[in-house]
This record gives C-alpha cells, structure tokens and sequence, in this order.
C-alpha cells in the first residue's frame, strides 16, 4: 500500500482549483477554521464528527469535502447559498457554544466564504499550510521517543547528512508600508526531516526533556554544517536556537571564530525553559557573548509569558513571540499591551510564526515592526520570483524549498542563486 503524506488532501484540493480555473465563476468554498477551536474541540474524533454535520449540506451544494491536516476543512460546490452556510454555521454554534470562539469574535470570522475572484487568495493560503517546513511533527499518530531509544537516535545522527536537514529562514522588519529589510536568517534543524530520516512513528519532540537532550548533539552537528554552507549571501548577523551548555563546547569557539572571520554577528536563541533551569548560567552565558560582540533572543514566548514575568531583567537583545489567532482577543486590551511592549522596547520585539497578513496587522497596530513565518517567506519569494529570469517557470513552493536549503541537488538547480539569495532591504 503507498505512503499517504500528511499534505494529501491539501495537496488534492490545490489541484483541484487549478483543475476549475477555466470555469471557476461557477464554485464557492465554504472554508470552516476547526483549528481556532480549543484543543478538546479540535481532536481528530471530534473533527470527523463536526464533518458529518455537512453531509447534507455537501449533497444539496453538489460540493466536495476537503479536510485538511490541521483540522479545517473546506467544502468546494456549485450551489452553496447563503441558507446553507447560515444553517451550517447554526448547526457548529449549538455544538460548539462553550468554545472561546463563539464569545470572542464573530462567527463569520470561523466560517469563510470565498467567492471565485477570491480563490487565489485561498490557494496560497493553502500552498503556505503545505510549505511550512518548519511545523512540528504531529505527535498524534506517533509514539513519544523514551529513554531507551535515545542511544539508537545518536548513533543514527552519525549517518545523517546534516546539511541536507539544516533551513534557514528570515526575520525582516518593516521600516515603511513598502520598504522592508532583513535584520538576520535563522538556521535551525527541521525537525520533520530529523524525525523522517530516523523512524516515522517514533516522536522525537513528544518527550520535551528527551528532546533537549537530544538537541545537545544537534548543537554541535548543526554549527559544523554551517562551515559548509552553499549559502554566499548570508546575513550580516545570523541566529541559532543554542543550549546554553553549547556555548562553552570547543565547537562553538571553532564556529564563533568562523562567523568573525566572515564579518558576521550571532545571535543565540535561548529557550525560557532552559534559562529557568539554570539562571545562574544564563546570566554567565550572557555575559560572554556580550563580550565577544553577539546578542540574546528570548525564544517561544507568548503575551501570557510576557505579562508573568519581568523580562527586562533578564536583559534580552531581541523577544520572539509566537503568533497565534486568539491573540486578536487582547484587541479589547490593546492599551495594556502596548505598555508593556513599550516597556520591553518595541526594538526588540519579533512577532514569528506568522502564517498570514492578519498576524502582521495585529502586529503593526500593537507597534511591532519585525516578522517571521510562512507569510514572510511567502512575501520573500513572490519577490524573488518577480526579479528571477526564470520566476514564471518555477514553482512558488519550489521556489522556497531552495531558499530555505543551505546545501543539496534541488537547491543548486536554481539557475540564479545570487537572486535566490538576495536579501530584502
């Protein structure tokens, strides 16, 4: 039996709207957002139960069902009237009345409707879902690694190509509503590949203090495929998601005299977890990279965070917050948030797993300036593909699967590199 990818259906229906673009006029997608949802509502058994609520509404519409990886699902049809959304949205609100959603934003905002002129919009909506290389592997449908595994997975990294694994992703800040600029490229491990080139129902992030572990031998494997980088146009200052305790490893001085030999800066993403394990440390840690000329991020925080803990004391270069669609209901607070982002200092804010032109709104009006994500990637390659000889020819999604390599054959079949390369700004 073939080997089902966790992109299929996306990929089925990306097909499927260029298979009607001749005769589009004639379809609706009613698109339903189960991935806002609570996570308890949101649960593999409960989206197949939520489907079924549209059974009728698929035979009356004519329509085809498309549900998607994350949960949402999409619903394309001739006949899909504003009576059948209305009674399917009705149907979802007596399911689904205690979901945060219902009181939080209007309904309209869970269920969308877009009319064939808007069907490009969804397409790349879609083509960003299955681009983003840098999502977590779903731990559903697989066993978390434990402990006794963890010598197989270190042996089994002694034969992987790291360079083939490691991507690289850009933060750019907007200084004007047309002039952005790329501040640093974040190189990091995809995950999703490690987890493929190992065992595909082992989990390797489903056990987090396991994984940290892990993360210590990727630390040392990832800075020395940095030395053989095919990237020429790298940034000026570049960043890397570090254990604290790499810092002091002889392969972090190697690759910090690497990165000073080429005029370049670093930038040490740390996580909270592993500052709250060892405060002391961090502060040592600090302290050494600020002497050697290289900066601290604060990494995977949220406003929660942010509003628990007084970060200015830690003394963070830079604060990456995650991006998630529930953040619009802080809009009711935004004179709070503000405060505290001016507290922090709004230089040093990254708004970073923005999947679309929403997140960077929200971030714009609550004074950030610096974004990272799906969206941004999407933004660089429409560019890239504008001044490229051959951007016409190339895939989009082909075109950011080379950008974000750092080594490999599929990257070097780009026939103009030093676009591909090219930063924004």
């Amino acid at each position: 039996m073939a080997e089902h990818s966790k992109f299929d259906s996306e990929r089925y229906f990306l097909e499927t709207l260029e298979r009607i673009t001749k005769n589009r006029s004639e379809y609706k997608v009613l698109y339903i957002n189960i991935s806002k949802l609570k996570p308890k509502n949101r649960h593999p058994k409960f989206v197949k139960i939520i489907t079924r609520l549209f059974d009728n509404l698929v035979m009356m519409a004519d329509s085809t069902m498309f549900v998607l990886s994350n949960g949402d699902f999409a619903i394309l049809g001739k006949n899909i009237t504003e009576k059948i959304v209305n009674d399917a949205v009705d149907k979802l609100r007596r399911g689904l009345i205690t979901d945060p959603i219902w009181t939080a934003r209007s309904s309209s905002e869970f269920t969308q409707v877009y009319n064939p002129e808007e069907f490009d919009e969804l397409y790349r909506k879609i083509e960003m879902m299955v681009n983003d290389e840098n999502r977590l592997v779903d731990v559903v449908y697989r066993n978390p690694v434990d402990a006794g595994q963890m010598d197989a997975v270190k042996e089994h990294l002694d034969f992987v190509n790291i360079v083939d694994i490691v991507k690289h992703q850009s933060v750019i800040r907007l200084e004007n509503s047309s002039n952005f600029r790329c501040m640093f490229d974040e190189y990091f491990v995809a995950v999703k590949d490690l987890n493929q080139n190992f065992d595909k129902n082992v989990d390797l992030i489903g056990n987090k203090w396991l994984f940290m572990y892990l993360t210590q031998s990727l630390d040392k494997k990832t800075i020395s495929a940095m030395s053989v980088s095919e990237v020429n146009n790298q940034a000026q200052k570049i960043s890397l998601n570090l254990n604290m305790a790499t810092i002091k490893t002889p392969e972090f001085n190697i690759f910090e005299q690497y990165i000073k030999n080429k005029n370049q800066s670093l930038i040490v993403e740390v996580q909270p977890i592993d500052i709250l394990n060892n405060m002391k440390e961090y502060f040592n840690i600090k302290e050494m990279l600020h002497k050697l000329g290289h900066e601290v991020l604060l990494d995977a925080t949220s406003l929660e965070m942010l509003q628990a803990f007084n970060v200015n004391l830690l003394g963070f270069d830079y604060i990456k917050i995650f991006w998630h669609d529930f953040m619009d209901e802080y809009s009711a607070k935004s004179g709070e948030i503000k405060q505290l982002f001016e507290e922090i200092g709004y230089n040093k804010l990254i708004l970073a797993k923005c999947l679309d032109e929403k997140a960077v709104r929200w971030g714009i009006k609550n004074g950030i300036r610096a974004f990272q994500g799906p969206y941004i990637d999407m933004l660089e390659v429409a560019m890239i593909r504008k001044k490229c000889p051959n951007g016409k020819r190339c895939a989009a999604a082909d075109c950011l699967k080379r950008k974000r390599m750092i080594s490999g054959y599929f990257r070097n079949m780009c026939e103009y590199k030093e676009i591909l390369e090219r930063k924004l700004g």
